[in-house]
């Protein structure tokens, strides 16, 4: 009698797995490790080369320049911030920029929210990807063409002066006018489409409930609409202001007028003094990190 016996099967080496396949079982068990080596390079090249570049220059706010030599004193002193504060100029320069960014800002809101407001609310789907293409187009040309597009505006026989003669008004040319004109026109985009975004989140059940309650459209707006897209405006707002506060070509092409960007400009090139250049720079920054703080705290990050 004979017995069908099943054969055995062949018996499978086990290979060992790679280090590359153990590698890849450890990180996968780890996602916080994984995740930190993935960000590891783009986090250290900005410790280098940003927060790196700012030490350095935090560190040359603190030295002097030789009067007679022009070299460097490697010798920690203040008395680059005590010239800041006791020059009548530099503290009316530092005024008349912080004042134009805060009017730029202003203007931008005001001339951005009902653009943005028709795009969001008013506009069919097709008509508000047009306009959505027209705010960002500007931003696509070279920055310095349009501002001396703006010098050919505001000279005295452009366009400008053509367009209000018949009103028997002239503009006064190049100055702090001409200066804002430009900024809210280069920074308007920027203000434009955060509040957009805004807008657009905001869910129709809430404005149909306001109506439904008997609001009108002007309470619904002071009510509803505003205080849920403030945290937008103040987003737009960190963009417009710190761009201002920034610049220097566009008072340089378009007036003679000194902004802080133009000091520091002129205070590193050859004949400046670059410890107080260090110095003045730590202004601009010092006054964004304030204003950074107080965006934080009325909700500006949520929006963006």
């Amino acid at each position: 009698m004979t017995s069908d016996a099943v054969p055995a099967a062949p018996t499978v080496p086990t290979v060992p797995p790679s280090t590359a396949r153990r590698m890849a079982g450890a990180l996968h068990r780890r996602p916080r490790l994984r995740l930190g080596l993935l960000l590891a390079g783009p986090l250290g090249w900005l410790g280098i080369a940003y927060l790196g570049s700012l030490i350095v220059l935090f560190v040359n706010a603190f030295w002097s320049r030789d009067a007679f030599t022009g070299q460097i004193i490697h010798e920690f002193t203040l008395q680059n911030f005590v010239d800041l504060i006791t020059t009548d100029v530099y503290r009316v320069i530092t005024l008349r920029t912080i004042v134009t960014a805060g009017a730029v800002t202003v203007a931008c809101a005001v001339i951005a929210f009902p653009i943005a407001f028709f795009m969001a609310r008013v506009a069919s789907p097709r008509v508000r990807g047009l306009l959505v293409v027209a705010v960002v187009m500007p931003l696509w040309a070279s920055y310095l063409v349009k501002v001396y597009a703006w010098r050919l505006i505001i000279a005295e026989d452009g366009v400008l002066n053509w367009a209000i003669a018949p009103f028997g008004l002239k503009f006064p040319g190049p100055g702090d006018l001409a200066v804002f004109l430009v900024f809210v026109y280069l920074w308007l985009p920027y203000m434009i489409l955060p509040i957009y975004a805004g807008l657009e989140r905001i869910p129709d059940s809430l404005l149909e409930a306001s109506a439904d309650l008997g609001a009108r459209s002007g309470l619904t707006f002071r009510r509803v609409v505003l205080p849920l897209v403030f945290p937008a405006v103040v987003a737009g707002s960190i963009f417009t202001f710190s761009l201002t506060l920034g610049d220097y070509i566009v008072p340089s092409l378009v007036s003679t007028t000194q902004f802080i960007g133009n000091v520091i400009l002129v205070q590193v090139g050859p004949a400046g003094n670059l410890p107080f250049a260090a110095a003045y720079s730590m202004v601009p920054l010092g006054i964004m990190l304030v204003y950074l703080f107080i965006a934080r705290r009325l909700g500006a990050f949520e929006a963006l």
